[in-house]
């Protein structure tokens, strides 16, 4: 398993347009969606350990945030025809399992993950409600067999600050993770490719 750090885009950087769908054709367009106190971008998939370890507090945390007027989004980037866990239709039962109360979305060509410059799963992205970009990386340092706690307090921090209209001054650390499944020949340059 190779561990992918995000790119830790540059903050205020203005949030890349999102037109894509979910898995049942439900189109998801930000540009018509109302951002309240902020939005919560989330690259992530269903076969990634990382992604695993935190999706039940992860899932549970976006609640509490949803209710603190923070719009929240996950997209699935990887190519599904070579990781067919990460297919629309495991998407549909993944979201059912754990209850997501957010849009889970198909970025099939992969343009949304290179527009937000995302690496990994999971990529974490806190925009304010100006969709200019306050944090960015990690949940929190729990990873797959190390002995900390997935509590989400990095995330969850940064969102307190952001929703009490508070310069967000949260330490950010990168996210790690499983690197975006790209498509043959589409790994953008920033991922090395």
């Amino acid at each position: 398993m190779s561990l992918t750090p995000s790119t830790m885009l540059e903050l205020g950087t203005e949030a890349p347009p999102i037109d894509i769908s979910a898995p049942d054709g439900l189109p998801y367009v930000l540009a018509d969606r109302r951002i309240d106190k902020g939005l919560l971008v989330i690259f992530m998939c269903n076969h990634c350990p990382y992604v695993i370890h935190i999706r039940e507090e992860l899932t549970n945390k976006i609640k509490q945030y949803q209710m603190q007027g923070i719009e929240v989004v996950a997209i699935n980037s990887n190519d599904f025809s070579e990781y067919p866990d990460d297919s629309p239709e495991r998407m549909v039962e993944t979201a059912e399992a754990f209850g997501f109360s957010f849009p889970y979305l198909v970025d099939e060509d992969q343009r949304t993950a290179k527009a937000y410059r995302a690496a990994c799963t999971p990529d974490i992205f806190l925009f304010d409600a100006d969709k200019k970009l306050v944090y960015r990386g990690q949940f929190d340092s729990a990873r797959p067999g190390n002995s900390e706690p997935v509590t989400g307090e990095d995330l969850t921090r940064a969102v307190e600050q952001l929703v009490a209209g508070e310069a967000v001054t949260v330490e950010q650390k990168p996210s790690m993770g499983c690197n975006i499944k790209w498509k043959q020949d589409n790994a953008p340059e920033y991922f090395g490719a």
